[in-house]
């Protein structure tokens, strides 16, 4: 499974971007963010990588607490892509944001996409 994001860029403090993260590369990935649990993380620089949003096949969607109410995870499994709806950036926001699915206990990871927030 190969999984790509995309959607980055450079924005004002206030501003919104949507991420996405498509999935391909087998016959699995036709369900891959409606049967696995599905993550973003990001790493800013000098910083360890952190978890951002997750969504689970049968349960509730969860978020860091510093993006709770600005940040929303979803999927579309048609297209095989998981988005992040960001809103209401923060120059705090800044950093390289990953996609992350594990199936059957391996974890894929994308190349990340840039997101950088000026104040």
């Amino acid at each position: 499974v190969q999984l790509v994001e995309s959607g980055g860029g450079l924005v004002q403090a206030g501003d919104s971007l949507k991420l996405s993260c498509t999935a391909s590369g087998s016959a699995s990935t036709s369900n891959v963010f409606s049967v696995n649990t599905a993550k973003w993380f990001r790493q800013a620089p000098g910083k360890q990588r952190e978890w951002v949003a997750l969504m689970t096949p049968h349960g509730p969607s969860n978020y860091r607490q510093s993006v709770k109410g600005r940040f929303t995870i979803s999927a579309d499994t048609s297209s095989n892509t998981m988005y992040l709806q960001m809103d209401n950036l923060k120059p705090e926001d800044t950093a390289v944001y990953y996609c992350n699915v594990e199936i059957q206990m391996k974890p894929y990871w994308g190349p990340g996409t840039q997101v950088s927030v000026s104040s």
